[in-house]
């Protein structure tokens, strides 16, 4: 697997949610979009298989290996993560541009490697959570739910789980997904602290938040 970060500008805050696959990390980013009308979505570009009910341009760039590494080699992403063998997730620098430009705050929802790569880069002005289920049993559960996935895919995400799991601490919060309700009402408490210190330490403009 390979990584990649290109220095360029900070101009605003940002918000990094990430999770294993089968975390419940999407539904909780719903929930906090839309409870902050001043947070909005960066929305990833990836090579991956659109599943259904997902929307091009809403969940996802979807867009082709070729032209993944295309924009790669022009150096149009802020970060980008090789998750799974030819399978690639990146954050393009013109998503958070539209964001900022509006005075609003980007959130993140990215593969751990990806998340990493992005605290690394923005530092103090991110705040970085991780989000994980009480054990891989449950783990398991969730993915079977879904449907989606065969035996053998469901034991590579699991297996990538693990790994995942052992990158938790790196990041300024755990926040361990058992009943939804109450890990949405965490969740929106963390980010009201995040954003009345923002109001206090952020030199932008900050009327929007």
């Amino acid at each position: 697997m390979s990584s990649e970060l290109i220095q360029k500008k900070v101009i605003g805050p940002v918000i990094i949610i990430t999770a294993p696959s089968g975390s419940g990390k999407t539904t909780l980013v719903k929930h906090l979009l839309s409870q902050f009308p001043s947070i909005n979505f960066s929305v990833s570009a990836t090579t991956r298989a659109k599943r259904p009910m997902e929307e091009d341009g809403k969940d996802y760039h979807f867009i082709t290996s070729e032209k993944f590494l295309h924009l790669r080699e022009e150096g149009l992403f802020a970060e980008w993560e090789e998750v799974y063998p030819n399978q690639f997730y990146g954050t393009l620098y013109s998503e958070l541009t539209k964001i900022w430009e509006r005075g609003n705050i980007v959130l993140f929802d990215v593969d751990v490697l990806g998340a990493l790569a992005l605290k690394n880069k923005f530092n103090t002005d991110a705040l970085s959570i991780f989000i994980k289920t009480p054990s891989l049993d449950i783990l398991r559960e969730r993915l079977k739910k879904r449907l989606t996935e065969t035996e053998e895919s469901l034991q590579k995400r699991i297996s990538k789980a693990e790994e995942e799991i052992s990158y938790a601490q790196s990041f300024d919060i755990v926040l361990v997904n058992d009943v939804l309700e109450d890990a949405q009402k965490q969740i929106v408490d963390i980010i009201n602290h995040f954003m009345t210190q923002l109001k206090h330490t952020w030199k932008h403009d900050a009327t929007n938040l």
